[in-house]
């Protein structure tokens, strides 16, 4: 791995003791406390993302620019203790994982979980290789993402997490996609190519997501969390609970329970001045 690729995710900047202390960071360290880059160290740094830092798109629903620069992502995300979509998740993670020094390389994925219509490839994920084996790296995937890395190099290999269970297969012309079994069924979720994305490749990506009218994220609520028996996801008006059999629960959110919802289920609180145009965001129905 060249210089160029070890920074690539502007890992030198980012304060790696803070980000480790807003994840809850628990897992192996080698002498002197140092982290080492090996799988148990990859699988630990992962988990205690998804545990900590929710998927949201406020700040796109509250008419903010979303800035990709790891030093406004670490002010957000880490000492705001804020979430964000994939493209601010997965640079956060790329930027600490390349800063521990592992071999960090970024992929655009095309979303296969809202039926059969062809999307356009708007989802950031990561390939992270140890000891010469890559590793699907996803915390940006909101309520139905992996909690772990799942391998590349073993198409088909199902890995069971907690509840939940994984697999990538393989497509025609090296085509990857990640799958999600539930209730006995295997449902796709993202493909993506083994061609390599850059941070200003999510800038464009991220453009569209934020500011396009048909993007999912523009003109509305979006907030979601991967838990360990049963996964959350509020959009608009209605939270939904995804059991790992398949079903979902739905109820619907009043204007005057947004607030304690987000901050019961999601762990996210909001400035005051924030908190009171979100609120009347939904009320109005802008």
């Amino acid at each position: 791995m060249t210089t160029g690729e070890r920074t690539m995710w502007s890992g030198a900047e980012l304060d790696l003791a803070a980000y480790l202390a807003r994840i809850g960071y628990r897992g192996p360290v080698g002498e002197g406390g140092e982290l080492r880059p090996d799988l148990d160290t990859l699988k630990a740094v992962h988990r205690a993302h998804i545990d900590s830092v929710v998927f949201e798109n406020l700040d796109v629903l509250l008419g903010r620019p979303v800035d990709l620069d790891i030093k406004a992502i670490e002010d957000k995300l880490v000492h705001r203790r804020r979430g964000g979509y994939c493209y601010e998740q997965n640079s956060l993670l790329a930027a600490a994982l390349e800063r521990i020094g592992f071999e960090v390389s970024g992929r655009g994925a095309r979303n296969r979980s809202r039926g059969e219509a062809l999307l356009a490839v708007t989802h950031a994920v990561l390939v992270v290789t140890v000891d010469g084996e890559p590793w699907l790296c996803d915390a940006g995937f909101g309520w139905q993402g992996p909690h772990e890395p799942v391998p590349l190099g073993r198409p088909g290999a199902e890995v069971r997490q907690g509840a939940w269970t994984f697999a990538v297969h393989e497509e025609a012309d090296g085509i990857l996609v990640l799958r999600a079994l539930r209730g006995g069924v295997w449902r796709d979720l993202y493909a993506f190519s083994p061609q390599r994305y850059h941070p200003v490749d999510y800038v464009l990506l991220n453009h569209y997501s934020s500011s396009h009218p048909n993007s999912s994220f523009v003109g509305r609520t979006v907030v979601q969390y991967p838990g360990a028996s049963v996964r959350l996801a509020l959009v608009d008006r209605e939270l939904s609970r995804l059991h790992p059999d398949g079903r979902v629960e739905r109820e619907p959110v009043p204007d005057d329970g947004l607030l304690d919802l987000l901050d019961r289920e999601f762990g996210l609180r909001l400035p005051e001045r924030d908190a009171a145009e979100l609120v009347r965001i939904h009320r109005s129905g802008d």
